[in-house]
Formats: C-alpha cells, structure tokens, sequence
C-alpha cells in the first residue's frame, strides 16, 4: 500500500507566495529604475509652455550629447542655451561645442527670446508646485514669475499643472540638473531661442 504524500502546511504556502511576490517587486522595481531611458528622437516631453500645460510623468527625458545642434542664432562663448520650441538645453562651451544636451519640462511661463544671466542660485528650495527641488539656477522674471532651471530631488517629472496656475521652472532629471548647475556660475550667459 503506497504511503500517502505530506501536504505543505498553509502557512509555508503563503510564505513562499509572499517571498516570491516581493521579490518579483524588486525586480520589477530596479527594471523601471534601470531600465532604458528613451532619446530625444524617440521621444519627448510632451508638456507644452502654455497656461495649460501638462507635463507627462513619462516619457523622461534623457542626456543624449549628440542629439541636436546647437541653435545657430544662440549667440557665441561659454551659455547655456535653452530652445522654447525644442524643449532643450544646450551647455556650450567656449570654443562653441556642445559639452550636453538634453531635453526639459517647461513651467507654464516661457521667458522671452534674448539673452540674459544667471542671477542666483538656490542649492534646494520647494517649488511652487510643492515639490522639493534642487539645483535652482534662476536667469528671468516674466510676468511677476521667476524663471529657473531645476530638478526635483527625487528626479521625478513635474506633477500637471492646475488649470491657470503660473509656474516658471524648467525641470530636468537629476542627473542633467547637476550638470547645469556644475556648468550654471552666478553671470553665466543664457540665450533663449524659439
């Protein structure tokens, strides 16, 4: 006679079940964080500068050096170039070479074209969206609004925007809102293009 099989106890089940479902988490979780970032050319923020605006949590936006050519109407030197149309930053150098580039979430409020200045900068600030930023590197005022580049400390895209509501950073993930503000010096030229 065939001696019958030990079942499992519920709770061994139940753990291993756990187990398996948290570790499938973790793995799931390091994926989003390490996955592939898309390039500019695949994709781009599609956030518009107008009152209205959006930002999208996703697609992020990505360094991708040789993505596109500095404007050519963007003045000469050392600037960082920010293009209204583009959604990009250029971080040019003195001999005119792009050493970054990449795409940004406009605010709600676009600067003019022109050039201006860096005029302070902020080591971490909140926003006025609420969320906790860093690398604050202000160039403009425009209608009552201060105008900045800036990342969230946690390098997540801007949450939407209310209906109305005036906001002037240009965000950026983390890692690019550290090169700018390595690059961004109080005086530092900045020329904005369409």
């Amino acid at each position: 006679m065939p001696v019958p099989a030990r079942r499992l106890p519920s709770w061994a089940w139940v753990t291993g079940l756990t187990v398996g479902a948290i570790a499938a988490v973790v793995v799931l979780t390091a994926q989003a964080e390490n996955g592939p970032h898309p390039t500019a050319s695949a994709s781009r923020p599609n956030a518009s500068a107008s009152a209205g605006a959006r930002p999208s949590a996703s697609p992020k936006p990505s360094a991708t050096p040789k993505a596109a050519a500095v404007p050519a109407a963007s003045g000469a030197g050392r600037r960082i170039v920010y293009s209204l149309g583009q959604h990009r930053v250029w971080l040019v150098d003195a001999d005119d070479t792009a050493r970054r580039t990449f795409t940004v979430w406009p605010g709600t409020v676009d600067p003019g074209v022109g050039s201006y200045t860096v005029s302070l900068r902020r080591d971490a600030v909140t926003g006025s969206d609420g969320v906790a930023i860093e690398h604050v590197v202000y160039f403009s005022a425009t209608s009552g609004v201060n105008v900045a580049f800036s990342n969230a400390v946690d390098g997540s895209s801007p949450p939407p925007a209310a209906a109305g509501t005036k906001t002037g950073g240009i965000r950026m993930p983390k890692a690019d809102g550290t090169a700018l503000w390595a690059f961004g010096e109080t005086g530092t030229k900045v020329r904005v293009v369409e």
